[in-house]
């Protein structure tokens, strides 16, 4: 009896304490229900998702026509949730093979089997986050959406997207630099001088908690402000292209370390093109420094325009003044100046003295000026803005230095010295901008790269032209100033790019560049020598200005007229003859009153190709009726072109001389002769003489000239 009371008890007991622990869990259920509700539920929601910025799409930098310059593209890295209980077993164990082959086919990476033990695998182990594919295109995400399995979505199909932004350059290298990139916190070029713009707002996007990793709850953002705003520069594709291509070749030629063009806009200062090219390592140019606007050097020889622009201004001189230049020597407290040229110019005008270069001539008139009163030289300078930075829109412009009387390293040859390009520092933007003002009848405008801002299509912001200087000196000087730019290609140092279309006005500049301690030689004992053109076109009406820099350490070649000023040649040519408004249109007017020197010359043809040509220019053809052949012979006259036949016979050789490469190839070919071509023009001889048998196989020789 006394057992079964014990048992009875205890299980009392036991039940009693039961209930009492039911109770406290009811209550404590009934409390966190009710009262605690709202604070746990925000920390498991807390612990389970988030939402977390991410950057919208970012604008782009486009240049002046639109055409895209840097833009951002989309790229996903496609992963896989095997673990969640939505995506049921019969869905893997029916279709996983079918995806596994799918996947094979669009990537090419991995055949099906691999792909296939990747994921049972993943399946197996229950993984929240199978690595799939990285750098997936949008076509590939788009058809990749559509295989089995991933068609069913991101729950029941397990498919997890994340998307990245890569930015991308469709142009290649061209203004790599000045279009710049934001990389580890360095910001460079106009995407680090804009990525306020560029940037946008911020993006909210809801994520999850799976494993370790937080993965997009939706494809979509749940909160989306506003997009990048894009830029259009001045920059003129086509313009840098040529630039890039003219200065590239040059460098190759020369073996060049590095170098710069900059051509810009005369009255607005867009710059429409600016190249950095520097060697890397293996030998081949990149866009790897913004020297245009970082790189300040002592210019040399083209800092002799605003030199002898404060002689003139104050009076001490005019072009037709005489200066002696000697035997081409000249000494300054024991430190020699020479002329490139033995044995000196002798008594020459001022005006050639710039023409030519000399460096004695310059020197000795801004010496003989302003020997007793330098502080004087120097302040002109200083009026004309050259001893401030631009204020250019990207960073990194480097300020110019121009040294006053009695400040540190001011010496007794610093005058001279001056006079000619030395113991001063410029960047090539700021050298070129000096040249544009003169171009601009003495208005110094500011350069700029931006020429407005876009949102949604829309501009929003136009970047207007700003003036740094009304008049850098007075309208007289601009005009001698011009006078000698002109002089120096159709005279002096830089006859060799006279263009017979339009006129060139520039200065050649050569300069031994300083290497810092070790004075004007390099590790190697070589010097440094920087050869730069810098001008503008076409002179009588000026449109574009241009500088060409080219850094080199050939002993031979260095001089500018030899390596920068065909650059600047070749720059212009193509600008000319793309730009139909600098043209000069030939007027005949209805009494068809033709150029002095006639009718253009025409070559021999095919009759409805000279036809068409010759009705566009409104140029009487005479003989016309009289012509029965598909060819022509072309003679011409003083007020009309004259045809003839030119009749081909299927198995003679025909007469070809006279005629364009391209239909004297199609007639010889098509006659089954095989043709070999000699020189460039129109064909001036031809190997086998006119109206000998074809035979099989047959060669022929054509010489152009």
């Amino acid at each position: 009896m006394k057992l079964r009371e014990d048992i009875s008890w205890r299980l009392g007991a036991i039940y009693l304490g039961i209930a009492i622990v039911t109770l406290f869990i009811l209550i404590k259920i009934f409390y966190l229900q009710f009262w605690e509700n709202k604070k746990w539920e925000k920390q498991a929601e807390e612990l389970q998702f988030k939402y977390e910025k991410s950057n919208p799409d970012r604008g782009d930098i486009c240049a002046e026509d639109g055409r895209i310059l840097a833009t951002s593209t989309a790229f996903y890295e496609i992963r896989m949730d095997l673990g969640s209980a939505s995506l049921a077993d019969t869905t893997i164990e029916n279709n996983i093979t079918a995806l596994s082959d799918s996947l094979s086919i669009l990537f090419k990476d991995k055949n099906k089997d691999e792909y296939l033990e990747g994921f049972i695998k993943a399946r197996q182990n229950k993984s929240k986050y199978y690595l799939v594919k990285k750098n997936v295109n949008y076509a590939q995400l788009k058809k990749l959406k559509t295989f089995p399995i991933f068609n069913l979505g991101q729950f029941k199909g397990g498919l997890i997207v994340i998307e990245t932004k890569k930015r991308i350059h469709p142009f290649g290298i061209l203004a790599a630099r000045t279009i710049g990139y934001i990389k580890n916190g360095i910001a460079v070029g106009l995407e680090g001088a804009f990525d306020n713009e560029l940037k946008g707002n911020n993006t909210l996007i809801l994520k999850r908690k799976v494993g370790r990793n937080w993965v997009p709850v939706s494809e979509q953002s749940s909160y989306k402000s506003e997009s990048g705003k894009d830029i259009i520069t001045t920059i003129d594709i086509n313009f840098q292209d040529f630039a890039h291509e003219a200065l590239l070749n040059q460098l190759i030629k020369y073996k060049a370390d590095h170098g710069v063009v900059i051509l810009m806009e005369v009255k607005t200062g867009n710059i429409k093109a600016i190249v950095n090219l520097k060697k890397n390592k293996t030998g081949q140019f990149e866009e790897a420094y913004n020297y245009a606007i970082g790189e300040r050097t002592e210019p040399g020889s083209t800092f002799k325009l605003p030199a002898l622009m404060v002689a003139l201004e104050d009076g001490y001189v005019d072009l037709s003044d005489s200066i002696h230049t000697g035997n081409g020597l000249i000494k300054y407290h024991g430190f020699l100046i020479r002329d490139t040229k033995i044995g000196g110019y002798g008594k020459i005008s001022v005006k050639q003295a710039f023409e030519k270069s000399s460096n004695v001539g310059i020197s000795r008139i801004i010496f003989q000026a302003y020997k007793d009163k330098p502080d004087r030289f120097v302040k002109r300078l200083y009026s004309m803005n050259l001893n401030e930075p631009l204020g250019i829109e990207i960073a990194g412009e480097s300020a110019p230095l121009i040294k006053f009387p009695n400040s540190n390293g001011w010496s007794g040859i610093s005058l001279p010295q001056m006079a000619i390009g030395y113991e001063i520092l410029l960047t090539p933007l700021q050298t070129l901008n000096f040249f544009n003002a003169v171009a601009n009848d003495g208005i110094m405008v500011k350069p700029k790269l931006v020429k407005a801002i876009r949102q949604y299509g829309e501009i929003i912001e136009v970047r207007k032209t700003e003036i740094i200087n009304q008049s850098i000196s007075s309208k007289e000087t601009i005009k001698k100033a011009q006078q000698m730019l002109e002089g120096v290609v159709e005279n002096g140092t830089a006859q060799n790019i006279r263009s017979a279309n339009f006129k060139i006005a520039g200065k050649t500049g050569t300069a031994q560049i300083a290497q810092g301690s070790g004075g004007y030689l390099d590790t190697a004992n070589r010097k440094v020598y920087q050869a730069s053109f810098a001008g503008y076109f076409p002179a009588d009406n000026p449109k574009y200005s241009c500088i060409v820099l080219v850094k080199t350490k050939s002993n031979r070649q260095y001089y500018g007229s030899i390596i920068a000023a065909p650059v600047f040649k070749k720059i212009a040519d193509k600008v000319y003859a793309s730009s139909t408004e600098m043209q000069k249109e030939i007027d005949f007017g209805k009494s068809l009153s033709y150029p002095v020197n006639g009718i253009p010359y025409s070559k021999d043809g095919n009759r409805t190709d000279l036809d068409y040509v010759l009705n566009q220019l409104r140029i009487p053809v005479k003989g016309r009726n009289r012509v029965r052949s598909a060819w022509v012979v072309t003679k011409q006259h003083q007020r009309f072109v004259e045809y003839q036949n030119r009749l081909v016979a299927r198995n003679k050789v025909p007469k070809v001389e006279g005629m364009a490469l391209k239909d004297a190839l199609y007639i010889l070919e098509s006659l089954g002769l095989s043709v070999n071509v000699q020189g460039r023009g129109i064909i001036k001889k031809q190997s086998v003489q006119p109206g000998t048998l074809v035979k099989k196989n047959q060669k022929i020789t054509l010489f152009l000239g």
